[in-house]
């Protein structure tokens, strides 16, 4: 019986099967990894320049900056690359360089995102305790969790997925490699040991999703209670966006690893894969931090001393 490991490479889906669509794809993720790209190294600049952006808040930022680079940098690219040459090959060593990156990345910042939320939180909720609930060693041990269960989660998949005996076929339904598209070219019922992993690895990230949901209806609760008008306008402006950008996130991630096969289709997959590995790393500058007065301060200031030394 055949494993992935006789296996030599995998074929990945075609957006398109014209060219025209297929040259229409290449600038559609172009622009998007652009614009990805542009934003988050930004916020890199402005945080690692920046002496009075050293928060929490911000601390979290610059991780979760990091984080979108590293999952639209993983599938974006070779996605870009099969669109330009009409290509659909990735080899089996570059397969399980996807699946571990791509769940590395995205956990990470699942957990990044709760932390931010939790930071939120507290700033509001438990202001008189901030500085106790979240100095600067608490918020790099939390920072380091984060980035820890990432990697563990990543290990833990991606050698469980490619330890399974591979021989339906070696073409994947999708545009890089997913892990439910891997499990279905399994030829025996162990697929079922990596499902039901993936299913109780759901449980810590829908966790999160639910105390997100909590923090943020303790912070709406604690809104409401200020006199101000403009306090409103300003908590809901920031945090709804916030948790609009997270349920995205964490529900199309969910159902494009736990859905049944029998709704599967390949342009159904291909647009929730898009909503929740390429979308967010290009809206969570937008939502996270580029609306922060601060940062864009920052920015300002940053570019200002550039074209001056020009």
């Amino acid at each position: 019986m055949s494993n992935s490991s006789s296996i030599s490479h995998f074929l990945l889906l075609p957006l398109a099967d014209m060219r025209q669509l297929q040259l229409l794809h290449l600038c559609l993720f172009l622009g998007i990894s652009l614009a990805a790209l542009l934003a988050n190294g930004l916020i890199i600049s402005a945080g690692a320049c920046g002496q009075h952006l050293h928060s929490p808040m911000f601390f979290f930022l610059l991780s979760l900056a990091l984080t979108d680079l590293g999952s639209i940098c993983t599938t974006v690219p070779k996605a870009m690359h099969n669109s330009l040459w009409g290509s659909r090959h990735i080899s089996s060593t570059g397969c399980a360089a996807q699946v571990f990156l791509i769940v590395f990345f995205l956990g990470t910042e699942d957990f990044l995102l709760t932390l931010m939320c939790y930071d939120c939180y507290v700033s509001i909720c438990k202001a008189l305790h901030y500085g106790t609930l979240l100095g600067s060693r608490a918020c790099a041990h939390m920072a380091a969790a984060a980035w820890a269960s990432g990697f563990l989660t990543a290990l833990l998949h991606t050698t469980n997925t490619f330890s399974l005996p591979l021989c339906q076929d070696n073409a994947l339904g999708q545009f890089f490699c997913e892990i439910p598209h891997i499990l279905r070219l399994s030829c025996s019922d162990t697929y079922l040991r990596e499902f039901g992993l993936l299913a109780f690895s759901t449980f810590p990230f829908l966790g999160c999703f639910v105390f997100m949901l909590f923090s943020y209806v303790q912070i709406f609760r604690a809104v409401l209670r200020i006199p101000s008008e403009q306090g409103w306008h300003k908590a809901f402006c920031t945090c709804l966006p916030h948790l609009a950008v997270v349920s995205l996130f964490i529900s199309t991630g969910t159902f494009a690893h736990l859905k049944p096969p029998s709704i599967s289709s390949p342009s159904l997959d291909v647009v929730v894969s898009v909503l929740y590995s390429v979308v967010p790393p290009a809206l969570n500058p937008l939502i996270y931090s580029l609306r922060n007065q601060e940062l864009k301060d920052a920015l300002r200031k940053m570019m200002t001393l550039s074209f001056q030394k020009q």
